[in-house]
């Protein structure tokens, strides 16, 4: 299965001592002016910030105010992730997944993903269970896919749920069912994800009228429970 890479997205989260001046470095980003959010950001991320060390990193990985350099960018996620902030262990899970920066190397990936994942990064959470289901980094392990997967469901992570409604599709890790299949593709297929569309009419060759109606319905009251509940949390992807 195809993962998305990393999440890249400048974040502020304010600490006491330094949510000033991250600000200020995200403003200068907002006006286009690189150099001066690396001005504000670095002195933060060599003193140890994590949120600076996180947005230091993207900048390299993304060539931003600086050229690009994986290496400086893993340098920086490494130092935010071992402080616990889960969108650097994300990212640099993606860096070991892809090879970027460092040799590749999928059981780090698998365990910067599982940090990320167990914090509720949605993102890391389909990773995991995409790892667990193509068997890179761990053995294979469908049931670990799956639970990792309905984790990334609940957030409507749309990738998760296409993955997951395939599984019910072959009675990978679950048992097969057609209808709830449908429901998880029908769920992504909204959101414009055309593989999601082409899935969902595959299985519907193989159900009656009355349950393409109950997996509609399914998928309206799903919706209706999450209504409030973000497609992702605060990361995008490239």
């Amino acid at each position: 299965m195809k993962r998305l890479l990393v999440a890249l997205i400048f974040v502020m989260l304010p600490a006491p001592a330094y949510a000033q001046d991250i600000q200020s470095g995200l403003a200068a980003l907002e006006r286009g002016d690189y150099a001066a959010a690396l001005r504000e950001w670095r002195p933060l991320a060599e003193q140890g910030d994590a949120t600076a060390q996180f947005n230091l990193g993207t900048m390299y990985h993304l060539g931003r105010g600086v050229s690009r350099d994986y290496a400086k960018a893993v340098r920086w996620y490494r130092l935010a992730a071992q402080q616990g902030f889960a969108a650097a262990q994300y990212n640099l899970g993606g860096m070991y997944d892809k090879g970027f920066g460092l040799p590749q190397d999928y059981a780090e990936a698998v365990k910067w993903y599982r940090l990320a994942a167990v914090q509720g990064d949605a993102k890391a959470q389909y990773n995991l269970g995409s790892m667990y289901e193509d068997g890179q980094g761990v053995s294979h392990d469908y049931d670990k896919a799956v639970k990792w997967y309905r984790f990334a469901v609940e957030k409507g992570e749309p990738r998760a749920q296409i993955n997951l409604g395939r599984l019910f599709a072959i009675g990978y890790g679950v048992p097969q069912d057609f209808i709830r299949a449908h429901m998880w593709f029908d769920l992504a297929a909204a959101l414009g994800l055309k593989r999601a569309v082409e899935s969902r009419d595959m299985v519907v060759r193989l159900m009656t009228s009355a349950q393409i109606a109950e997996a509609q319905r399914m998928a309206r009251d799903w919706l209706k429970q999450h209504r409030n509940q973000p497609v992702t949390n605060f990361h995008f992807g490239s």
